[in-house]
């Protein structure tokens, strides 16, 4: 599968003028409120028609302003999933998923309910209507719908936003089933780099209407950007769960040429994970420190000194090709008289850790 997308509109004083091409799995669309993720989402769906633009998804042009061409949404086949699950309050679980089911392609092989059903964890909610079930609950049942419609591109304009933290950590394992089982192409809007980091393959970072930033996860995200929240800079590392300690539940992750202690993932031992290490949890010495709690302690060389606000610095430390990002203060930058080439020692604190 390969979206290409192109959009130049005006929407009174704000401008969009951004472009992004994504392949399968999923694309997140990542920026503040306000960025232009939305605007984007909604051309693509055929939501919104832009000034100037392009949607193609595998060859066939959807919309093509130059050309006069556009496609109506009903005819787009994509399926969407908002911030509120807008399910239909008189119909209960099971009629809200079959409705999805009237928008699906009659020739074909139509997606089965029973698979979704077990794909999402929503068996024991068929007969129960829409008003008993939790937020994550419902939120889940429209994801089924919409995968119901058997559609050829899944749309999910910020689904966790409206949950709370124990909701969204309720939904989360289910999008990355739907991730793994299922050969959706995703388009995924969202501003939690918490949640860009767990799920996307692809980054697209937005910002004032332009695109930042394209690439892989762990390549966007651990780098600074004028788009991040200065809280939400750090580093995604990928590795495999090497090994587990049972008795006091921390799993070891080999990273390319490093390892990293993590609390819990005991069910993780051998599979592929990403580590998200937020550089304000990250301290940096030019000796090997001694006597510390922290079991992580990485060497390492420094790759590049960025001024970040509040007087603080962007620290970038390559650890034999694991690139971890340290935000200190520019006095403590100073104190140590870090220069790009320069030997340091990476500390991390374990705890902060979350695979």
């Amino acid at each position: 599968m390969t979206l290409v997308v192109e959009a130049k509109h005006r929407l009174g004083s704000f401008s969009l003028d951004a472009a992004f091409t994504s392949e399968r799995g999923i694309t997140a669309l990542f920026g503040r409120s306000g960025s232009g993720k939305t605007s984007m989402i909604r051309t693509i769906a055929g939501l919104a028609r832009p000034e100037e633009g392009r949607v193609v998804l595998d060859g066939q042009v959807l919309t093509d302003t130059a050309q006069r061409i556009f496609v109506p949404k009903h005819r787009r086949r994509f399926g969407y999933v908002f911030q509120e699950a807008r399910l239909f309050p008189h119909l209960n679980v099971r009629q809200n998923l079959s409705y999805g089911r009237w928008f699906a392609p009659r020739t074909g092989v139509a997606e089965n309910l029973d698979r979704i059903v077990a794909l999402l964890g929503i068996e024991a909610l068929l007969q129960r209507s829409p008003g008993t079930l939790s937020g994550g609950e419902r939120q889940r049942v429209a994801i089924g719908r919409a995968l119901l419609s058997s559609p050829r591109l899944l749309l999910m304009d910020e689904p966790l936003a409206a949950l709370d933290d124990a909701r969204k950590a309720e939904v989360m394992p289910y999008l990355e089933r739907l991730r793994d089982e299922m050969d959706i192409p995703i388009v995924y809007v969202s501003h939690s780099i918490a949640e860009v980091a767990r799920l996307a393959d692809q980054v697209v970072v937005m910002n004032d209407g332009r695109v930042e930033a394209v690439g892989s996860v762990s390549d966007v995200l651990s780098h600074p950007l004028s788009s991040f929240d200065h809280r939400d800079a750090g580093a995604v590392m990928e590795g495999k769960v090497e090994s587990v300690d049972p008795q006091h539940l921390l799993a070891t992750i080999a990273l390319k040429s490093v390892r990293l202690h993590v609390p819990g993932a005991m069910r993780l031992l051998g599979r592929s994970v990403r580590v998200r290490i937020p550089s304000r949890d990250v301290m940096l010495a030019t000796m090997r420190p001694e006597g510390l709690s922290a079991l992580n302690i990485l060497e390492g060389t420094v790759q590049a000194l960025t001024p970040a606000r509040d007087a603080t610095v962007d620290v970038l430390v390559d650890c034999g090709g694991d690139v971890i990002l340290s935000r200190i203060t520019s006095f403590s930058a100073e104190r140590l008289g870090l220069q790009v080439g320069d030997k340091a020692f990476v500390i991390i604190k374990t705890v902060a850790l979350d695979p």
